[in-house]
């Protein structure tokens, strides 16, 4: 009896063993959305803070940022998911929160085309904040109508901020899957606040929105938080059937461009920040088994790995310090070429190793997802429909500023006070510091903008012309004899030395370097070292022995 005890629970030991095996190995034919370089069923594009940055200056290469970089990237990328869409959080029309009255109708057009634009790209949702009201409620409305995308705010009461009115939730069928957007905002509590508006406690709100999107479907959930990184945090500690939450500020101002802290989970929730001024986007990539229920959240596991993304983060701060680096280096004669050459190589390296993360094997079976960041840079091209948009906004705003401030003129000095005279002036007793200004990017300066059609483009002229909004100078449509960047704006203005040469000093004799950070400062170069670039506008007879 004892044996034949002992012969049943050997088979049965075996056949759990078995069984358990059975349950650990996977079969030899995957599912296919288990396959590694499997189709997602739906790719997100996610967004913070775009804050009504068109695109960067342009000033040096590589700069990271671009609506038209963007749209490249997403049409590359449409054959790799069953579908895609633009979701975006933060503030993203208006750069600042509040507009000078000179500005609106650029920074109004300049919304449009951000708008249309990410029309094209399938907006599916946005949260705003409080910069997206800076031209009023209506525009909001308006552009919200152009861009073809649910506005959506669970915590703000629509009737206060009428005819902008959002939604608590929005559902959107993306390639197969239902996905359900939560938006949260806190326009009043933003530095400047919107005035009439006041915004409920954004847990609670999500809490009863998610509750609702599950009552409604959704496989998926997607919080969109213009609250900040802290609040969002406490969102997903409260909200664990939450997917991911795509966090962004309540409210900014400046074109200063921000660093994206690495994505983190709370628990089971993705928490996700790109960088301002789409310096980078996110990619959130869903993965839905066949066999997933339909009509109820389902269970996605992570087949990226955190610690995996936050390396690729870090690789990608690598890279791009490198790039900056490269970008600086090749506008600097001095610097051998085989240097360049190698930092190139060192970036492709990089490169090699941060793509290698992109390749993690994916769950036997079962749903999951993915969540990489990339940068939006210059090697992506051009979308071209994106461009033409971005070009008829800079000849349309060209052609209005034109007219609109003409009337803008320079006001006059001070009594006793000198006035700008220009570079052909300087140089009837200068001739030798202007053949070497002469070979500088700074005497095109000014070229650089009209072939672009940005000389009456607020955002770009003070930067190429002399004595730009100062007493005796230029303003954006009163230039002449001020065009580029000549002697007076690191000597000051002349005409009181151009009467008494003998006896008056240009006011500024020997410029500092610190005085060419003006306008050479981040975003609109990677680093600058102004006392060795200083050195290459220099030569014989302006600041060199002849």
């Amino acid at each position: 009896m004892q044996r034949l005890l002992f012969f049943v629970l050997f088979v049965l030991h075996v056949a759990a063993f078995c069984a358990c095996e059975g349950c650990r190995t996977p079969p030899a034919t995957l599912p296919a959305n288990g396959i590694d370089g499997a189709t997602p069923d739906a790719r997100l594009y996610l967004i913070s803070d775009l804050a009504g940055a068109l695109e960067p200056c342009g000033c040096v290469k590589d700069q990271l940022g671009g609506m038209d970089k963007l749209g490249a990237l997403v049409a590359a990328e449409k054959s790799k998911a069953k579908a895609a869409g633009v979701l975006s959080v933060g503030p993203l029309f208006f750069m600042d929160m509040e507009l000078a009255a000179d500005r609106r109708a650029q920074e109004i057009a300049k919304a449009e085309t951000i708008a249309a634009s990410l029309k094209g790209q399938n907006l599916l949702a946005f949260t705003p904040a409080r910069n997206d009201w800076a031209a009023g409620a209506e525009t909001l409305k308006k552009l919200t109508d152009e861009a073809g995308a649910a506005l959506v705010a669970a915590n703000l009461d629509p009737k206060t901020i009428a005819p902008a009115a959002p939604v608590k939730t929005a559902m959107k069928k993306i390639g197969g899957v239902d996905l359900g957007i939560v938006g949260v905002t806190a326009p009043d509590k933003a530095k400047v606040a919107l005035e009439g508006v006041v915004s409920s406690a954004p847990g609670a709100a999500v809490k009863e929105a998610v509750a609702s999107l599950k009552k409604e479907g959704a496989q998926a959930i997607v919080v969109l938080a213009a609250v900040g990184r802290g609040e969002a945090k406490r969102i997903a500690d409260d909200n664990p059937d939450v997917l991911a939450i795509v966090v962004g500020s309540t409210g900014g101002g400046g074109e200063a461009n921000t660093t994206a802290p690495p994505a983190e989970r709370i628990g089971d929730v993705l928490v996700i920040e790109t960088a301002n001024h789409l310096q980078t986007v996110g990619v959130l990539d869903l993965y839905v088994s066949p066999g997933a229920p339909k009509g109820a959240l389902v269970k996605l596991a992570d087949a990226t790995g955190i610690e995996r993304t936050r390396k690729r983060e870090d690789l990608s701060r690598r890279i791009d310090e490198l790039r900056a680096k490269v970008a600086t280096w090749e506008t600097d004669k001095s610097v051998d070429p085989s240097d360049i050459a190698a930092r190139k190589a060192d970036v492709a390296k990089l490169e090699a190793e941060r793509d290698a993360l992109d390749k993690a094997p994916a769950p036997a079976s079962g749903s999951y997802y993915r969540y990489a960041m990339r940068e939006i840079r210059e090697k992506l091209g051009s979308d071209e429909a994106v461009k033409q948009q971005m070009l008829a906004y800079y000849k349309k705003i060209n052609d209005a500023n034109k007219v609109e401030l003409a009337g803008r003129k320079p006001k006059d000095p001070a009594p006793g006070e000198p006035r700008y005279v220009g570079v052909e002036i300087c140089t009837s007793c200068h001739e030798e510091p202007r053949a070497v200004w002469d070979k500088t990017a700074h005497a095109g300066a000014y070229a650089t903008l009209s072939k672009q059609f940005k000389e009456f483009n607020l955002d770009c002229v003070s930067c190429h012309v002399t004595g730009y909004d100062r007493p005796g100078g230029s303003t954006v449509t009163h230039v002449g004899d001020l065009q580029n960047v000549q002697c007076e704006v690191c000597h000051g203005p002349g005409s009181s030395h151009v009467k008494a040469p003998e006896k008056v000093k240009t006011p500024i004799s020997k410029p500092q370097p610190d005085a060419c950070l003006s306008c050479h400062h981040p975003p609109h170069v990677h680093t600058f070292d102004a006392k060795a670039k200083m050195a290459e506008i220099l030569g014989p007879g302006h600041g060199k022995p002849k």
